[in-house]
């Protein structure tokens, strides 16, 4: 008898030291197993959350902060952006892209057409960052690419704008993972225009420019075209002040920008929100990403 109570005592210290027996005070997993959403273990990171951002005059930036809430009206109806102070500024999407896959507590945002396998993009209120949930509307971080020119193009710079709005321009806007404008489209024939054609502005349309007018110079060999890149601020700038035959925009043209130039969306694109590999957070909601950016969660372990 004495032996078969030390027997039961003995099992149940070491059933309690390495499970609980079944049973858990660990509150990020359910009853029934299941890991519970937003628990310890889906945060996958502790301690201070690394936030970045882009710098003011970034188009990513600004529909970010105007679809995510972090940007407010103030009482004067002024609109102010309340990114923290805190966060780290990267200059362009590969800054962000090269700042989160290298520190496994950050955060950042991007253009989706510019995901890759060095990051890993979040959930969105339950949706999924891809190109079928921003045309279906469910993934709601979404914005268009525009461009501008001052007044009607002319010339080459009327060519190449054929060219993007073409079948084959739309074409390569999808291939490359954003949202084509006319799925309708007519295929290209091109003038023959000869110059050169100026593009400059947001880092987040740049990459699909350049496919762009890659295949435009290969249509058209006697046009050449010179892509800067810089922002969408700059773009629009340029647009006006005539450095730029074609500004682009990874957003909406601002008030006094529409009434200088006239704008032409190109594409749609979803913001994918990153993490680091290493984070087994699966997805936020807005209104959580609004709370980080602005600065009242600053520990990933409030997040649980």
């Amino acid at each position: 008898m004495k032996k078969s109570v030390s027997l039961l005592l003995s099992g149940l210290l070491l059933c309690g030291a390495l499970t609980g027996c079944g049973s858990s005070n660990d509150d990020s997993y359910g009853a029934d197993g299941a890991q519970a959403e937003g628990g310890e273990a889906a945060a996958g990171v502790s301690g201070a959350i690394t936030v970045i951002s882009r710098e003011d005059g970034s188009g990513t930036r600004g529909a970010f902060v105007e679809l995510t809430g972090v940007e407010e009206k103030n009482d004067a109806g002024e609109k102010i952006d309340n990114t923290t102070a805190d966060a780290e500024i990267a200059n362009k999407t590969s800054v962000v892209l090269t700042s989160v896959a290298g520190n496994e507590k950050a955060i950042g945002y991007i253009s989706l057409g510019a995901l890759n396998d060095t990051v890993k993009a979040l959930k969105v209120d339950g949706a999924e960052a891809t190109p079928e949930h921003v045309k279906d509307g469910s993934y709601t971080l979404a914005r268009p690419f525009n461009v501008a020119t001052k007044g009607q193009p002319t010339g080459a710079a009327a060519d190449f704008m054929a060219f993007i709005m073409s079948a084959e321009g739309q074409q390569i806007i999808e291939d490359e993972g954003y949202i084509k404008v006319n799925d309708a489209a007519e295929s290209f024939k091109t003038d023959g225009s000869s110059g050169q054609i100026a593009v400059g502005g947001s880092s987040s349309v740049s990459p699909v420019m350049e496919k762009l007018a890659e295949a435009y110079r290969a249509a058209n060999p006697n046009a050449k075209i010179e892509l800067q890149e810089s922002d969408s601020t700059s773009g629009m700038t340029g647009a006006m002040d005539g450095t730029f035959d074609i500004g682009m925009a990874s957003r909406e043209l601002k008030e006094e920008e529409a009434a200088a130039l006239t704008g032409t969306a190109i594409a749609m694109d979803g913001i994918a929100v990153i993490v680091n590999p290493a984070n087994t957070l699966e997805g936020l909601s807005i209104d959580q990403i609004k709370s980080i950016y602005i600065g009242d969660v600053t520990d990933w372990g409030d997040l649980a």
